[in-house]
């Protein structure tokens, strides 16, 4: 019994001794950082205090003139490096990508297939099945996938003028979440979800599910996030297990209809069935397995949901606080359709330049995934060797906190779409925007997101006006414990005909 004893204590001795060695690494580098707390290390108000990128936004708004490229941090026992230089953070991204191409995220392509998309895998296989998938977010595919999406932008414009026999107050994000679930339902599953008249329409509800629930918590989530190799070891999961089997079901379920009918819907579905029969007729090298099909599907599908209709959510609000932009954007819409038969085209969209604008600064103030992450596949030094980074850790590039430094976007407050004319970027740092990434591993699908984002707000804006109301909450708080930005309680609004 006293051995027993005594090697408990011995281990755990041990695991102490490791814990507080790991979490003295930054000391032992001279390295500036905040002192760790056991076991959180410094994501201490996770998730309960503040969302994480706003930990990242505040470490790097302290320590951005502490005259190092980075600061040193702790995600857990993780030594992890957050950029504060943007010469560094060009590196990373796109100068000295091939020694920072993985995200360092779990993934489990074997027990958990829908984890293993192009978001997360490594490696080989990340540039293999980059190299497939590119093709499919070509202008011309944007194009031919154009007509869907207005189709669903017009259900969209409908559906909130029926809500309006009289001004009223709306919860916009749930409406506009209805709108791009049905975009992406189209255009990823082809299945016409009609979410936007059936509230509880099962494809919407499991794309909630499948952004704000995770498989485990506690314990096993220390894992996935802290360690996700020996997660993977474990054959730990995150997809939720009714989210796995309602795609899997839905995604074998429109391969078998369409291979039997041959329907061609020239949309993104078309695109990795064409890619799975060739993987079935033997290329390998061209094709793509199911669960790689079904993978992509689904991040497609999680991403442009996700992204596209919170994008929106921050955009009307920030209109309904900005009456002039708003009433500017009504007055470009409506003049670019008058010059083209009132019929929203690909190219007359690409004419609306203030509607980009109000975008690109949404994303600026709201960059759904507010940090980035890589991983140093071995050691580096940019310059000085004091400041190299070792092999394995983890590099977090604080995009919210880019986005609001005051030398890069002065008044990083304010709402000004006029950051985002031709000669504001080009005066500012290249990969000082960074809501999509930047260099080769940037979102493959963002011009797909713009689209779907611009057009949505264009079929509102034309002929609805939106304004803060007794409830609509000034400034918005963001949901804590979600890793993508949300506004804490959804977005209420004011909403008349105009």
């Amino acid at each position: 019994m006293w051995l027993i004893i005594t090697l408990i204590g011995i281990i755990l001795s041990l695991l102490y001794y490791g814990a507080r060695h790991r979490h003295n690494y930054w000391n032992r580098r001279g390295i500036p950082h905040d002192a760790p707390s056991f076991p959180k290390g410094n994501i201490g108000d996770w998730p309960s205090k503040r969302q994480l990128g706003v930990i990242f936004k505040d470490y790097y708004m302290k320590y951005k003139n502490a005259g190092r490229p980075f600061a040193g941090f702790y995600f857990f026992f993780t030594k992890t490096i957050l950029v504060t230089d943007m010469e560094l953070v060009k590196r990373v991204l796109i100068k000295d990508f091939n020694n920072f191409e993985n995200r360092g995220i779990f993934y489990n392509e074997i027990d958990d297939p829908l984890s293993a998309t192009l978001f997360s895998i490594e490696g080989q296989k990340w540039r293999h099945l980059r190299h497939k998938l590119s093709p499919t977010f070509t202008s011309g595919k944007m194009k031919h996938m154009l007509p869907i999406v207005l189709k669903v932008a017009e259900e969209l414009a409908n559906v909130f003028k029926d809500k309006l026999s009289n001004p009223q107050e709306l919860e916009i994000t749930d409406l506009v979440g209805r709108y791009t679930a049905d975009v992406i339902g189209t255009c990823a599953f082809g299945l016409n979800c009609n979410s936007q008249r059936e509230p509880n329409a099962e494809f919407v509800s499991m794309g909630k599910r499948a952004v704000t629930e995770r498989r485990y918590y506690g314990m096993l989530d220390f894992f996935i996030f802290g360690f996700p190799k020996l997660a993977r070891w474990m054959r730990l999961k995150i997809t939720v297990e009714e989210v796995e089997e309602f795609y899997l079901r839905i995604i074998k379920e429109t391969i078998s209809y369409r291979l039997k009918t041959k329907e061609n819907r020239h949309d993104f579905m078309d695109m990795l069935i064409e890619m799975y029969q060739k993987h079935q007729d033997g290329n390998t090298e061209e094709g793509l397995t199911f669960e790689e099909l079904a993978g992509q599907a689904f991040i497609f599908f999680v991403a442009g949901f996700e992204t596209s209709s919170t994008t929106m959510g921050f955009a009307l609000y920030e209109l309904a606080l900005h009456q002039d932009v708003q009433d500017q954007l009504r007055a470009e819409i409506k003049e670019v359709l008058s010059k083209h038969n009132n019929e929203f085209t690909y190219d007359n969209i690409k004419q609306m330049v203030l509607l980009e604008q109000v975008v690109n600064e949404t994303l600026r103030k709201y960059p759904v995934l507010p940090h980035l992450t890589r991983t140093a596949n071995s050691d580096y030094s940019p310059d000085d060797p004091k400041h190299y980074i070792e092999k394995g850790s983890v590099v977090v590039i604080p995009a919210l906190g880019i986005h609001y430094d005051p030398d890069i976007y002065p008044e990083p407050e304010k709402f000004k779409p006029e950051r985002f004319t031709e000669a504001e970027i080009s005066a500012r740092p290249s990969c000082s925007w960074l809501p999509f990434g930047d260099g080769p591993r940037n979102c493959i699908g963002s011009r797909f997101g713009i689209m779907q984002t611009c057009v949505g707000l264009a079929h509102l804006i034309k002929d609805l006006k939106f304004t803060v109301s007794p409830t609509t909450q000034v400034p918005l708080k963001f949901v804590t414990k979600n890793i993508l930005l949300s506004a804490e309680n959804g977005i209420h609004l004011n909403v008349e005909k105009v």
